[in-house]
């Protein structure tokens, strides 16, 4: 596998980690409850070893990054270009949520923070897939990245986690359907 190969899939990688080191906090921190906190309770002071969410995030965030360089690698546009990076600052901000975690006063900007960049990406990776003459994927970025946040924030969620778990959601499909195309040589 060439680094081109391996970088078209470091968006997966990212969402198989996030997910899975929010999972395995939450087996070391008996006392979550999805219905009740939020991920980043995780890596908040109260937390049991909260070096295992607040280093998660740190990696994950790397591999966001890299993802962020493929897609200017695909960009087919100036806007497109600029939607990577988009993708790169939200990178950026995950390791800032690791290092600023639940408790500390940063916390809420940077968390939040994350979540507007890659609704900001969708958003102008849509636009950027219109301009490209792709109907389709600019259809559905676009369309995410502005209903998306819209329902986030008219239901009203039980927790801040189920909130996140949607949020991630959401990325997750984006960047599975973006990774499908480019691996099918549609997004070239």
């Amino acid at each position: 596998m060439g680094a081109k190969q391996f970088l078209a899939y470091t968006g997966m990688v990212a969402a198989v980690l996030a997910w899975l080191f929010i999972a395995i906090s939450i087996i070391v921190n008996p006392w979550f409850v999805f219905t009740k906190n939020a991920f980043s309770d995780l890596g908040g002071p109260h937390a049991t070893d909260p070096w295992i969410y607040n280093y998660g995030l740190i990696i994950t965030s790397i591999f966001i990054v890299l993802y962020s360089i493929n897609l200017l690698l695909i960009s087919r546009n100036k806007v497109e270009n600029f939607a990577s990076a988009f993708v790169f600052v939200a990178g950026i901000f995950l390791a800032l949520i690791g290092i600023y975690h639940a408790g500390t006063r940063p916390h809420v900007f940077v968390s939040t923070w994350f979540f507007a960049q890659m609704d900001m990406a969708l958003i102008t990776w849509g636009i950027g897939s219109l301009m490209a003459k792709d109907r389709v994927l600019g259809s559905f970025s676009l369309i995410l990245g502005i209903i998306a946040p819209i329902i986030a924030l008219i239901v009203p969620w039980p927790s801040a986690a189920t909130e996140e778990a949607y949020g991630i959601a959401v990325i997750d499909s984006w960047v599975a359907v973006m990774t499908y195309l480019e691996i099918r040589h549609v997004i070239k």
